[in-house]
């Protein structure tokens, strides 16, 4: 397998683009601002022990895009209604920049169906000293250059959103990225007061060298959460998990083999 098979969820009337693989404890993936539709190489190493979903979030690419979905708040909600849907139980979760924000709206509100998190890079919460670039007012290079260190990765963005198709994708992906996260700039100003309640073994998943929400932001989130550990990837930017695929699963397998245990 190695592009995942392609499902379609069904939540509260909302179709949901899903690409899926593996046996074992269901795994979900959240991605990004930039998009998701991909089948990784550290989701398809997952697969390996995990039931992976990788879902496409409402308005994203495939996806569908309600009208009554207007904030993160109203993802968090249709995902916590997903996760009782399934019945698998308790899940693991990934959620990457845009996706951790997500994830953690999740669990503060209920952590009844999730086993533990690996927040890559979150959004969500901001630090006065160290603060998250403005992603709206970057060109495709310049995009490219921050996501990535390595050029190989970076000239591979760059001749995928050269496609016309991928191209209609980015822009419905930018529109919906901007209603979701435009005012205030990729944070809830009140998240940070409720990341106590997120009572579940958490992992805190940073690139050393991000420059999207620099590394030094995972001092917002430590102190605030009861059970979290750090892993800091090197050699990689915003994105560790595609850029450094073999650290990231060092990191975050032994942490989900744990919480297995």
């Amino acid at each position: 397998m190695e592009n995942g098979r392609a499902e379609r969820l069904e939540v509260r009337g909302v179709g949901l683009n899903t690409l899926r693989g593996g046996e074992g404890p269901p795994l979900i993936y959240l991605h990004g601002a930039g998009g998701g539709g991909m089948w990784w190489p550290f989701l398809e190493a997952l697969a390996g022990e995990f039931d992976v979903y990788a879902i496409e979030h409402p308005g994203f690419g495939q996806s569908d895009d309600p009208e009554w979905i207007e904030t993160i708040h109203d993802i968090a909600y249709l995902y916590l209604d997903l996760l009782a849907q399934l019945g698998q139980g308790p899940v693991h979760l990934i959620g990457e920049s845009l996706g951790g924000w997500i994830s953690a709206e999740m669990a503060v509100r209920s952590t009844r169906d999730i086993a533990s998190l690996a927040l890559v890079g979150p959004a969500g919460l901001v630090s006065q000293e160290h603060p998250t670039s403005d992603i709206f007012i970057w060109d495709l290079e310049q995009t490219a250059e921050n996501l990535f260190l390595d050029s190989q990765l970076r000239q591979g963005f760059l001749a995928a959103a050269g496609d016309m198709d991928q191209l209609e994708v980015n822009l419905k992906n930018r529109a919906t990225t901007a209603k979701l996260a435009w005012n205030p700039r990729f944070h809830n100003p009140h998240l940070h007061k409720w990341l106590h309640r997120i009572a579940v073994p958490t992992l805190v998943v940073w690139g050393e060298q991000d420059r999207v929400i620099p590394v030094q932001v995972a001092e917002e989130w430590l102190p605030r959460l009861p059970q979290a550990r750090r892993a800091v990837i090197g050699e990689s930017s915003h994105l560790p998990h595609v850029e450094q695929p073999q650290a990231f699963l060092d990191a975050v397998m032994p942490f989900f083999r744990e919480v297995q245990s």
